[in-house]
């Protein structure tokens, strides 16, 4: 077990925390499979770990963040995401049997290695912002049981001459401490191509950094990368991951599943759900959920007890129309008029438009004609 040999590097390098650390995994590990004894075995002996190690330092199963020297900022967040992953992590078919089998390769990793077959749990993730890229890493930090370490991108790029190569080194170093996933956000900030000639010196130093340093993270840790311009990344960057996902905006179905997640305790019915995830077309996982958020305070607010599809389409109008509608709401309400009636009419019809904004049918029909645009003469509702 790649376990073992974490416990056994710990105790070479006279580092408690590390053979704490892995210990705990491999105790939990055997649990799971029915070995409760041995499980225990190794608790007890952890239990009777001394309280400080030999530095006089407070002993824990979770090392000291790394810090960069110049801004004294931590470079990684920890987190724990709930086991069960991601209960809102609607993506496509194809994007989520690639997690599955990356992650179950993973789970796998002792039957594997017994059929001497090697593996690097490396997962680079690529795809414009708001597609989910974040919520994969937390889902698979879950999936796995496992705490999630996140770079940040403020404090690990330094100002300094080969700081930046150091405080890379050392989160490394942490992570290999430890059982947990790290996740490297903005990963272009890191693994830029050399082959751009703008870039200076130290800048491709740090690459010579990132890949030095990913070459020697130890197979018993799990390393996520995410971008947004994987065009930018180094060649060399991209030999170093066996597992490559392309995120992607959601499609219908996921649409339709974001907006059931949040808005479910208004009681919508399908065909309301539905809509508005055709009107969503084109927004991120992220844009929908924000949508879907903004509806839902909207309506708690007005103390709803059910959705109600023009005051929702309202509020995704303002996402979708961004160029059209302020979000802050400070917009003129002829041009909100115009923009939703053209925007969805089966929604935004004469006597819809009238209720949301306290006006008679008879003030939209003369907003519309004096704005209409080439819009179609429409004939008011009988009141």
């Amino acid at each position: 077990m790649s376990e073992v040999a974490k416990i056994l590097e710990g105790a070479i390098r006279h580092d408690p925390e590390q053979a704490i650390s892995y210990g705990a995994l491999l105790a939990d590990k055997l649990e799971r499979t029915g070995n409760t004894r041995q499980a225990t075995l190794i608790r007890n002996v952890i239990r009777k770990a001394p309280a400080r190690n030999a530095d006089g330092a407070s002993l824990d199963v979770v090392p000291r963040r790394p810090r960069d020297e110049d801004s004294k900022l931590a470079t990684v967040d920890v987190s724990y995401p709930a086991d069960g992953g991601e209960p809102w992590l609607h993506l496509s078919t194809r994007v989520l049997a690639q997690i599955e089998d990356f992650a179950s390769s993973i789970e796998k990793r002792d039957v594997l290695q017994h059929r001497g077959i090697d593996i690097r749990p490396r997962l680079l993730l690529h795809g414009e912002p708001g597609t989910g890229k974040s919520s994969i890493a937390r889902a698979i930090a879950a999936r796995l049981g496992l705490p999630l370490v996140t770079t940040r991108s403020d404090a690990l790029v330094s100002s300094l001459l080969g700081q930046t190569s150091r405080n890379i080194r050392e989160v490394f170093e942490y992570a290999s401490r430890w059982p947990c996933v790290l996740f490297l956000d903005e990963f272009d900030a890191l693994g830029k191509s050399r082959a751009d000639t703008r870039e200076v010196g130290e800048l491709q130093r740090v690459v010579i950094a990132l890949l030095q340093n990913m070459d020697a993270f130890e197979s018993a840790g799990v390393l996520v990368a995410a971008t947004n311009h994987p065009q930018l990344l180094d060649t060399a960057v991209w030999r170093r991951f066996d597992h490559v996902i392309q995120t992607e905006s959601p499609g219908e179905s996921q649409r339709e599943a974001i907006f059931r997640d949040v808005l479910g305790f208004l009681a919508p019915n399908d065909k309301d759900i539905h809509r508005l995830a055709q009107l969503a077309d084109g927004l991120s996982g992220a844009g929908v959920r924000a949508a879907a958020s903004d509806i839902a305070r909207a309506e708690v607010l007005a103390e709803s007890e059910s959705l109600h599809l023009a005051a929702a389409a309202r509020r995704l109008a303002r996402f979708m129309l961004p160029d059209t509608l302020s979000r802050s709401g400070s917009f003129d309400s002829d041009s909100e008029i115009l923009a939703l009636r053209t925007w969805a009419p089966d929604i935004f019809t004469y006597r819809n438009l009238a209720d949301l904004f306290g006006i008679s049918t008879r003030q939209v029909t003369n907003h519309l004609k004096e704005h209409h645009g080439g819009l179609p003469t429409h004939t008011p509702p009988a009141i």
